[in-house]
């Protein structure tokens, strides 16, 4: 893909966020920084980037308002997030295992937890790739950055 074929700019919907765990501010904010450091992303159809995407949550489902460089709307993704709802949950439980784990384990522990969160995340990332085929093309780095943020917007409280 060209460079112009990427995010330039990103924007979360964050309006059913209630609170964050500052670890969790902070996944948010290394996904959102690395992503836009380097990713490939063309929305199928006769667009031309960088793009600014919108990411927010619409009835269960993913929406990716994607706009042109100027911000004029370009397409609109919804993608149900019912084939990911056991991954995200696992997720979830593993990260939360993590973050304990980095204040008092050994570093043992640490690793092999952090192998299964990698593992989850790769199983998210693909999952997303998959079900944006036809849709958006995206390399394996930005599915997992995307597949973050994904995460994020699922947390309510």
């Amino acid at each position: 893909m060209s460079n112009r074929q990427r995010i330039a700019r990103i924007t979360l919907d964050e309006r059913t966020v209630i609170r964050r765990s500052a670890d969790i501010e902070h996944e948010r904010r290394v996904a959102i920084y690395d992503l836009l450091e380097a990713n490939c992303f063309q929305p199928a159809g006769d667009f031309s980037g960088p793009y600014h995407v919108l990411m927010g949550m619409e009835e269960n489902r993913l929406a990716l308002d994607v706009h042109d460089e100027n911000d004029a709307p370009l397409t609109r993704i919804l993608l149900p997030l019912t084939p990911f709802r056991r991954i995200i949950r696992d997720y979830f439980t593993i990260c939360d295992s993590y973050f304990q784990a980095i204040k008092l384990a050994s570093p043992s522990k640490i690793e092999a937890i952090d192998m299964g969160r990698r593992g989850l995340h790769n199983e998210g990332s693909d999952l997303l790739r998959e079900r944006l085929d036809g849709k958006v093309m995206l390399d394996h780095e930005t599915a997992r950055r995307l597949f973050t943020l994904v995460c994020i917007l699922q947390i309510r409280s």
